[in-house]
């Protein structure tokens, strides 16, 4: 009989909203210190990204206002936090009180849902057009006790199968594609010189801009495998060791080698089109194009990677492509080329469970363009 007197009218459309936000369009819980009677629940990927859930009181226009005030002043850091320039929240209010005379609904940005009862929802125009399918999902055959089992269990199961796919994109796998374009890097490095012949294959295999446009289209590979030194080597490889073996893990063997090479021959052409007839070695353009897919994957786990991308990567990005335009004899061109190509290739590529069909095949469109483009530059207008 307790257990059935909980089950007030406002806690019933409150588990049935947090039913339908998490397990039909996967919002997940934001954790708020010092917020009380209210949840927040975000997905970015939705159009409306934050939805709020409000049982407190809203007694008069001055409290509304400060709840104005303060939603936003959340919503700000939020934004922040996710990379985020433009931010839709809904707020659905479910005890406002009749003094609350102000036009809730006087900011776009931020939709106010004034609800008394279910009706409310189901007849709302404004939750119509942004959850079209609100109407049908808040109807159940269960009540009571038995609609709170089903919700919790729903609601839990959602949970745990999120959980389930979190773990096996972080958890730790042994990146033996990364081991292996080590070893080639180092095997072209070492046995040349051990044989006499380094010189000989820098001269034969490097990107050099005139020998490519003669046919030797090979150097645009074989010259990201090649080092012009031991600490040259020595920091490719190590920046390849922790940044391969990330995307490695987060995206899967055949996707990193792919972005790799990828991201090397980008980083080809744009040097023999902007670094002249001087030859250029090196993984550093394929390296740049890794870390272009790493911001691209946190952009899409922002909630988890958001402020290591933020605070070590992009930074990262920066200070290396202006020590680039600052030194002499580091190939910048060739860094912005893989920067670029890896971002595409990963788009196009696709991050499981976040990016859409149509939004891979846009990548793909963008991957034909730049290779037209990068192969105009190269051998038309470069020429």
């Amino acid at each position: 009989m307790e257990s059935e007197l909980m089950l007030d009218s406002k806690n019933v459309i409150t588990m049935k909203l947090l039913h339908y936000f998490i397990t039909e369009k996967n919002y997940n819980p934001i954790i708020l210190q010092g917020v009380e009677n209210e949840i927040w629940l975000e997905n970015l990927d939705e159009d409306c990204k934050v939805v709020r859930i409000v049982s407190g009181y809203i007694h008069n226009d001055e409290q509304f206002n400060f709840d104005v005030f303060k939603t936003k002043r959340i919503v700000k850091k939020i934004k922040k936090k996710t990379f985020s320039l433009s931010m839709n929240v809904m707020s659905i209010f479910l005890d406002m009180g009749e003094n609350v005379t102000k036009e809730i609904n006087s900011d776009p940005k931020l939709m106010c849902i004034n609800v008394k009862d279910e009706d409310d929802i189901l007849k709302n125009d404004l939750i119509k057009k942004v959850f079209p399918d609100l109407n049908k999902k808040m109807k159940y055959t269960e009540s009571g006790v038995e609609l709170f089992a089903k919700i919790t269990s729903d609601i839990n199961q959602h949970n745990r199968d999120d959980a389930s796919k979190l773990e096996k994109v972080f958890k730790s796998k042994v990146p033996y594609i990364t081991y292996f374009l080590i070893a080639i890097n180092i095997i072209f490095y070492v046995v040349p010189i051990l044989f006499g012949e380094y010189d000989n294959i820098i001269n034969q295999y490097c990107v050099h801009g005139p020998s490519v446009r003669a046919g030797q289209y090979y150097r645009l590979l074989t010259g990201i495998f090649l080092h012009g030194g031991i600490m040259h080597l020595f920091f490719n490889c190590y920046s390849l060791s922790i940044i391969g073996s990330q995307i490695e893990s987060f995206l899967g063997k055949f996707k990193f080698l792919v972005i790799y090479l990828f991201a090397g021959l980008m980083g080809s052409l744009f040097s023999i089109t902007f670094s002249g007839n001087v030859g250029s070695i090196g993984a550093s353009g394929a390296i740049f194009g890794l870390m272009g897919a790493l911001v691209y994957f946190g952009y899409y786990y922002r909630v988890y990677l958001g402020n290591v991308v933020k605070s070590q990567i992009v930074p990262l990005i920066i200070l290396n492509l202006s020590l680039g335009f600052l030194m002499t004899g580091i190939d910048n061109y060739a860094h912005i080329g893989g920067l670029i190509g890896g971002v595409l290739i990963t788009r196009a590529l696709g991050v499981k469970d976040k990016t859409s069909t149509f939004e891979m095949i846009n990548g793909w469109i963008m991957v034909l363009i730049f290779c037209i483009f990068a192969y105009y530059i190269a051998f038309v207008y470069g020429y």
